[in-house]
């Protein structure tokens, strides 16, 4: 029996893609002549190739007769119609007593990715436009993608109002609302974030403001950050970045966390432990601890059939692994292949099971998933609810379902973000020849875009809370009392508007909340609050330390984490005591606290906690932090570690900056407070400077410097010269300044050091600020006039803009074919200058046609220059070889010139590479020069 959905309509030709396919079908039945290995040659590979034919053979294990392995319909089928948002309701299966209805649907918005609310309730909604609006993610990269603002202003429940918030995007990743009338967002193939503010009140922004820098990744625009994230830390997180940021009055900071394997989807429960979503391997990624205190292998973290999703008969089969993961003869998705979307439920509007139960979404099997969290000594295990009924929290048999996001919303209830979009895999996994291709043209999915709904989740009983906040007009002592309120976002709404603010009158409020309210999700965000506002006192952590909750114990030595780094080592004391506590929970934070700050006698201190308690999680968590496992092939979501080299460099630079320059600014490189708002010397931590060309730091180290910086005077007066110390000692302390102070910039090495030494030897006197940053080098940008051209270019994923250029913006450039000797890479500057520097980054590449399969390794193309060398010229006919038999790096390469005045910088390679099985092309991206007119 058909589905709704499928209505007549006349016979659509057969395209291109599908003829290859079918071609290749009936080659195979010549080619191979049992019936099975025929089948099992169209159901089993992903890719279907000519050339592969021969090498087609059924695996062992597989019985010819399995019902499974039935012949696989491929002739063109009725396209899937869309159906409008009531007749989608008619589709969904929810358990029962809970119902979902549309509160805002397409042409007012379309392909919603995600969305976020601001302190009135506003909800913005992430537009991504330009995604899939074919088979090949044409335009994919133009900038048509939007933020808009949605209020629903009669209290009806429906979101009836709009404004568009920001227009013209390049695929942007993620909106975070930040205080009135602003959010935090970025666009695909970028490094920075930018805030931008509706400063009259009209509902579109109208200021834009760089927040931070050396954020992003470039590639697909699935494996991208995404979902930046105000965690209950006052830290902001996102999927794949290793980092989290802060913003402080002198710059926004970063320090490094461990790798949270996401893609899409970032949330936090009622204790503020973040919850990580993973992309292709369909599973949650990172839940088990903190992703501050870094990564622990934890096995059977996902309940047995875990993997196994319970959608309903869709009939399609378009699975991207191809038919081995199509449940027959339903069509179903077997194994979790995709997911996007996450919530810890913190709500108060539906039942009160629910709260703390994770949802989140798989897109490809049409299902929202509810997920139980089973702590036992001290280890989660995740359990599917609905498992043993073989369903799902919410199912669709309309095959445009797709559930990309969903959140806890100021109403108390559950959102449900539905793209309602035919295909849902990026462009690299659609190729003409794909199986996938086939079943996208079969239907003709590539159809159905410009359409997007998004639903909320009600239960009998229990109305949506209809009081809509009105926080952004509030006052802050009556912000305070919404941290008292039992849904979790208005909880956290008013936290993050205090802590904003930056208004300590409400600190004796909040000093009182912690210590004596009976709500403990009150005094936890009331502790947060007064952290990040930072007021937070060590008198208040000792009584908080020895508090009869053990959930508040946590809470204190999560939060005392601030105060130590700022120079409270008084609090080694607690840490120590802590890992006594009779609670199992209480013992395992303190060990990850201890490990964090790298406390003295670690090693001893974590045996004596193992010691004393046998629990699961407290042997798992101190055998790893005596004896970290072997780092994890991170793949495209990772980031590269330091090399022992590297981390020895850096090791000896703290050293001499605790010893020597945090006197002045600061243990933790925010600047030594000295009163009436005055800091000792500046904030290095965070510092664009700092992190921007080395020169910068090096010559203030070696001449010293003096002056008012950016109009702000700092009561140390002078930087004084140390130019009598080694090359050595400067690189070391630069290089921990530059990594290892929440910023995140390239070491250098001794002969720089040497190198600039040379350079300003005539420097007798201390630098003034102002004549300094004249005499560093500075970053020529593209809008600067530079023209570039290669020998060879190609676009370095389907759907990218094919450009030179692009090797300046951050999406990358690349040969599209394997090194040869003489390829040339080539910048034009817009005048003859000296150039001091030339960076870029060489990335590893994912083998193509590479399919995700879990405990899998990836397989990497090293894409970086074997040999190449540096060649420049005033006018661009006569060249001089600068460096000669340069090799290249997987990763950062930096070049220095010695300011080599010239108008045009080539790259040329020295030699060829030898083809392993595929092209090794010549990669870069995000590309700088350094130079002076």
């Amino acid at each position: 029996m058909k589905n709704k959905f499928q209505v007549a309509h006349s016979k659509s030709k057969i395209k291109v893609g599908l003829m290859v396919t079918l071609l290749a079908f009936v080659l195979c039945s010549f080619i191979i002549s049992d019936p099975q290995k025929k089948k099992y040659f169209i159901q089993k590979l992903p890719f279907v190739s000519l050339d592969s034919l021969p090498k087609v053979k059924l695996p062992d294990g597989v019985d010819p007769n399995d019902e499974n392995w039935k012949d696989i319909d491929l002739t063109p089928k009725q396209p899937v119609q869309p159906l409008t948002a009531d007749e989608e309701t008619k589709h969904f299966l929810l358990p029962p007593g809970y119902h979902i209805q549309p509160i805002l649907t397409e042409p007012a918005i379309q392909q919603p990715g995600a969305i976020a609310f601001d302190g009135n309730g506003r909800m913005y909604v992430l537009e991504l436009r330009s995604y899939m609006l074919d088979a090949d993610s044409k335009n994919e990269l133009e900038p048509t993608s939007r933020i808009s603002r949605w209020e629903d202003k009669n209290n009806d429940g429906v979101y009836e109002s709009g404004t568009i918030f920001i227009d013209n995007l390049i695929f942007p990743r993620f909106v975070l609302p930040y205080g009135k009338d602003c959010i935090l967002t970025m666009e695909s193939d970028a490094d920075n974030v930018y805030k931008y503010t509706d400063t009259n009140g009209d509902g579109k922004a109208d200021k834009k403001e760089l927040f931070t820098t050396k954020y992003g990744r470039s590639g697909n625009v699935e494996h991208q950050q995404a979902f930046m994230y105000y965690g209950m830390d006052n830290w902001l997180y996102s999927t794949v970045n290793a980092f989290r940021v802060r913003e402080t009055p002198n710059g926004v900071i970063r320090e490094k966390t461990g790798f949270n394997r996401a893609q899409w989807g970032v949330t936090h429960d009622d204790d503020g432990k973040l919850w990580f979503q993973g992309g292709a391997s369909g599973l949650p990624s990172h839940f088990q601890f903190p992703v501050q205190y870094g990564n622990f292998e934890v096995p059977n973290e996902f309940a047995k059939g875990f993997d196994v999703p319970w959608g309903a008969a869709i009939k399609l089969a378009d699975v991207q692994g191809g038919m081995d993961e199509v449940r027959q003869p339903d069509g179903s998705l077997n194994r979790v292949t995709g997911s996007a979307g996450n919530d810890v439920f913190r709500g108060d509007r539906l039942p009160d099971k629910l709260k703390g139960q994770y949802f989140y979404g798989e897109p490809v099997a049409r299902i929202v998933r509810q997920v139980n969290p089973v702590v036992t000594e001290g280890l989660t295990t995740l359990h599917n609810v609905y498992q043993d009924q073989k369903s799902e929290f919410l199912r669709s048999t309309d095959p445009l379902f797709r559930p990309v996001d969903m959140a806890t919303a100021p109403d108390g209830t559950l959102y449900i973000v539905d793209m309602y979009h035919g295909i849902i895999q990026e462009g690299q996994w659609t190729q003409k020849g794909t199986y996938l291709r086939t079943k996208i043209e079969q239907y003709q999915l590539d159809k159905v875009v410009g359409l997007g709904r998004i639903w909320r989740i009600t239960y009998d009983g229990k109305e949506r809370d209809k009081n809509q906040p009105k926080m952004l007009n509030e006052s802050t002592a009556t912000l305070v009392k919404h941290l008292e309120h039992p849904n979790g976002w208005r909880r956290d709404a008013a936290q993050q508007l205090i802590v904003l603010r930056k208004d300590l009158s409400v600190v004796p409020a909040l000093n009182a909340m912690v210590l004596t309210n009976k709500n403990v999700l009150a005094r936890i965000h009331a502790l947060w609050s007064l952290e990040g506002l930072g007021a937070l006192k060590t008198n208040v952590l000792q009584k908080l330390f020895k508090d009869s909750n053990p959930r508040i114990r946590i809470q204190a030595l999560r939060a005392s984490e601030t105060l130590y780094k700022a120079g409270e080592k008084s609090l080694e004391a607690n840490y120590t005591s802590s890992l006594s506590d009779l609670n199992t929970d209480v013992v395992i934070q303190a060990m990850m606290t201890a490990k964090f700050l790298n406390l003295p006698n670690l090693d001893s201190n974590i045996k004596m906690a193992m010691e004393k308690n046998k629990a699961l999680g407290v042997k798992l968590i101190g055998e790893q932090i005596i004896t970290p496992p072997k780092s994890r092939n991170m793949g495209p979501f990772g980031a590269p570690e330091l090399s022992k080299e590297q981390k020895e460099v850096v090791a000896r630079g703290a050293v001499i900056y605790n010893e020597l320059c945090s006197q002045c600014h600061g243990n933790n490189g925010m600047g030594t407070p000295a009163g009436a708002g005055k800091l000792m010397a500046p904030a290095l931590a965070g510092s664009l400077r700092i992190q921007s060309h080395p020169e910068y730091a090096v010559r203030a180290i070696l001449h010293g410097m003096e002056g008012a910086i950016d109009g702000k005077t700092y009561t140390a007066g002078i930087m004084a010269s140390m130019k009598e110390q080694s090359d050595e000692w400067v690189a070391d302390v630069v290089s921990y300044i530059r990594n290892g102070l929440s910023n995140d910039a390239s070491l250098i090495t001794p002969q720089q050091v040497a190198k600039i030494r040379a350079r300003t030897a005539e420097q007798k006197t201390i630098y003034q600020h102002d004549k300094l940053l004249k005499s560093v080098p500075k970053e020529i940008l593209v809008q600067d006039g530079l023209k570039v051209t290669a020998s060879h270019t190609a676009s370095t994923r389907i759907g990218g803009n094919v450009s030179p250029l692009s090797a300046f913006t951050y999406e990358g450039w690349s040969t599209g074919i394997n090194q040869e000797k003489g390829m040339w890479y080539q910048v034009e500057l817009p005048t003859v200058m000296a150039v001091s520097e030339i960076h870029f980054n060489a990335p590893q590449n994912v083998k193509k046609g590479w399919q995700f399969k879990p405990n899998t390794p990836i397989p990497f193309i090293q894409t970086y220059p074997r040999e190449f060398i540096l060649e420049t010229s005033v006018d661009g006919n006569t060249w001089q070889e600068n460096i000669p038999n340069i090799k290249g790096n997987e990763g950062e390469n930096i070049i220095s010139l010695n300011s080599t005045k010239a108008k045009f910088v080539r790259i040329k390679l020295e030699a060829s590479v030898p083809k392993d099985g595929d092209d090794i092309p010549w990669s870069m991206r995000q590309l700088k020069i350094y130079g002076q007119k």
